[in-house]
């Protein structure tokens, strides 16, 4: 059973398991964090990420919705995408460019 979601081009897994994690190596990547804050962003490159802490309303440009991403995520975003995030608890994450 899989906690895997796709919204708006966003694609989400829940709590993915250590070993997974293990396996990409997701603890070695950088890390990235920031305070609650609103800014737009563009993913010049398709990115990785694996929220450790916080809350964020992702809403990409010109839509009406938006997705929610919290501690425990692992979350990708595709390449091109503009966005603003909305954060509303402070972020530390893993990332990687591809």
């Amino acid at each position: 059973m899989s906690n895997f979601t796709e919204k708006l081009g966003i694609k989400i897994e829940k709590n993915p398991p250590e070993d997974k994690l293990t396996q990409l190596g997701v603890r070695q990547w950088p890390k990235w964090s920031c305070p609650p804050s609103k800014f737009p962003w563009t993913y010049e490159s398709k990115e990785t990420c694996y929220l450790l802490e916080g809350k964020v309303k992702v809403t990409p440009t010109g839509e009406n919705e938006s997705v929610e991403i919290a501690a425990g995520d692992f979350v990708v975003f595709p390449k091109g995408m503009s966005c603003t995030w909305d954060v509303s608890v402070a972020v530390d994450k893993h990332y990687n460019f591809e």
